[in-house]
């Protein structure tokens, strides 16, 4: 359970808009909350969130453990802190004029900022992270590149909402994909496999499989991606957007 400071506020947000103030008193007083959070993304950068303990921020920093805790009470409340400095990025943006271009903009940089930071996509994602400062901005954006779509406000949010998913679930599955490796599976396997995959058990998909979708026996790419699913799960995200926009205000 987070603690709740004098503002009302949980701790991580009230540090995270500047409302906590640091401690001006004591042998830490070479730390800030930034000086600690950027430690901690550091570490995470280099060896994963997992490797993200009070004990190893404050010994990069030269600093005691216990120090650390008189700036930030938790880890849970360091990871808040780190999952949103990590999207702070996304702040440094210039949308087109067409709420569709303006939309894949501002995609293409949370999925950068996820890229760059893809231990993010391991801490929870709830009430707390999108108030914190960096996401807000972040929706701010998003809410500023559908400004030219003609759909209510709580309509918009849950437009950016569906769409910053999305792309951390293509984030996620890219990472996923890459830590697997490439699958083995030679031309003499995949026909066995288009043998047991046979149009009276599965109708729809063994077609495609005979006629060389879905799976191939072709050399594994050495950097799987997943650019056109991506790409295409933003078109029809558009797609959909426009047509509910349409059927809103129709000509």
């Amino acid at each position: 359970m987070t603690d709740t400071t004098e503002t009302g506020l949980p701790r991580p947000l009230a540090i995270a808009w500047g409302m906590q103030e640091a401690p001006q008193r004591g042998p830490a007083r070479g730390l800030s909350h930034a000086r600690i959070v950027a430690a901690a993304i550091e570490i995470a950068d280099a060896e994963g969130l997992g490797a993200v303990t009070m004990q190893a921020v404050a010994k990069s920093l030269d600093f005691t453990s216990m120090s650390l805790y008189r700036y930030v009470s938790s880890k849970e409340d360091l990871l808040r802190l780190m999952q949103d400095a990590a999207v702070s990025s996304t702040e440094e943006i210039e949308l087109p004029d067409d709420w569709r271009a303006a939309l894949r903009t501002w995609a293409g940089k949370i999925r950068d900022a996820y890229r760059a930071h893809p231990w993010v996509l391991e801490i929870p994602r709830g009430q707390m992270a999108v108030l914190m400062p960096a996401t807000v901005r972040a929706a701010d954006i998003g809410l500023a590149a559908l400004s030219g779509l003609g759909l209510a406000d709580d309509e918009k949010i849950a437009a950016i909402l569906l769409i910053s998913q999305h792309v951390a679930a293509m984030v996620e599955l890219e990472m996923s994909l890459a830590d697997e490796g490439g699958v083995a599976i030679t031309p003499d396997g995949v026909d066995k496999l288009r043998e047991a995959i046979t149009a009276d058990r599965f109708p729809h998909l063994a077609p495609i499989m005979a006629a060389g979708g879905y799976v191939t026996g072709d050399e594994p790419a050495t950097e799987p991606g997943v650019d056109a699913e991506y790409e295409f799960g933003l078109d029809m995200l558009i797609a959909g957007l426009e047509s509910l926009e349409q059927r809103r205000h129709p000509k």
